[in-house]
């Protein structure tokens, strides 16, 4: 009997994160890409699953929405010692001209639109670092920069990067 000399995902949970650390980079780079490959089976299996599921009560969570009353929404009912608690959530979209047009409308009915809808003002990145060194000066004070969590990915020699 042969006893592996690398390290598994799962002997990795045991392990600290300083003793990880100190890991060789091939050595870190192999585990990140068996994490990877666990994950992406994981998310598979579980879709698998969900679809399943969705398969079997999909009927009968559109009957308990209809007799409640509901197009979406949360509903339960029961499957034996089981119950199925299924969310149906809503989601919507506003055509952001048609709002726009709206807006103007109420305010030069000399009503507040605040009182109606929230409005939102964005500038894409992309734009911002396109505009000439005056505009960009003028709104330096409304701009602020965070950082997101960061991430790495190692790739070993040889290896085509995902």
């Amino acid at each position: 009997m042969t006893i592996p000399n690398t390290i598994t995902l799962d002997a990795l949970r045991h392990m600290a994160v300083g003793d990880i650390a100190a890991l060789p980079a091939e050595e870190l780079a192999r585990l990140q890409a068996d994490a990877d490959a666990a994950l992406r089976d994981a998310k598979s299996l579980r879709d698998w699953l969900d679809g399943a599921i969705a398969l079997k009560y999909g009927d009968r969570a559109a009957q308990a929405r209809h007799e409640a009353g509901k197009d979406t929404g949360t509903v339960r009912f029961a499957d034996g010692p089981v119950t199925v608690v299924t969310d149906l959530p809503k989601r919507v979209d506003w055509d952001q001209d048609k709002l726009a047009e709206l807006v103007e409308r109420i305010r030069a009915e000399g009503d507040d639109p605040d009182a109606y809808v929230d409005v939102s003002l964005k500038v894409p990145e992309r734009k911002y670092t396109a505009w000439p060194p005056a505009i960009r000066s003028a709104f330096e004070t409304a701009r602020t920069v965070r950082t997101g969590k960061p991430t790495f990915r190692l790739v070993r020699d040889g290896e085509a990067p995902a």
